[in-house]
């Protein structure tokens, strides 16, 4: 499933968001995408705290010393933009991904779209699949 939604007002903040161990979230207008990995977890939270959520994993860059150059410009640039949003000030587009289906957007506002096999194998489920050939020997079987 995707799930698409048009943020253009502190109001739009409080719409419910689900994601799930296998949902990819993306920002096109900021560049963002968060893909599920091993550790990934679950939440149910709204808009906003989705964008707490990034904004504390962007704060962290700006206090690392040892980012390439450019990445703490771009961080700042990614606060301001969040921040804009919070006021109403700037539009953005959050777009749920979720090859299993278990992720949501709860609106009217949002548009939902189903994936095509081709999409949902494009994405990350945040799953460790090992081939048997990846396998230990002492694992096979």
């Amino acid at each position: 499933m995707r799930f698409t939604l048009g943020v253009e007002s502190p109001e739009d903040l409080d719409i419910r968001v689900i994601r799930s161990i296998s949902g990819t979230i993306r920002i096109p207008e900021l560049g963002i995408n968060i893909e599920p990995g091993p550790a990934s977890e679950s939440y149910v939270s709204n808009v906003e705290g989705v964008l707490c959520r990034i904004e504390d994993v962007v704060g962290m860059v700006t206090r690392w010393d040892d980012e390439p150059p450019g990445s703490i410009e771009r961080a700042h640039e990614i606060l301001g933009s969040l921040r804009q949003v919070r006021l109403g000030e700037l539009g953005i587009t959050i777009i749920i991904e979720d090859p299993l289906g278990n992720s949501a957007i709860i609106s009217d506002k949002a548009s939902i779209d189903i994936l095509t096999p081709e999409q949902a194998e494009g994405l990350k489920t945040g799953e460790i699949i090992l081939e048997k050939d990846e396998l230990p020997n002492h694992f096979k079987g």
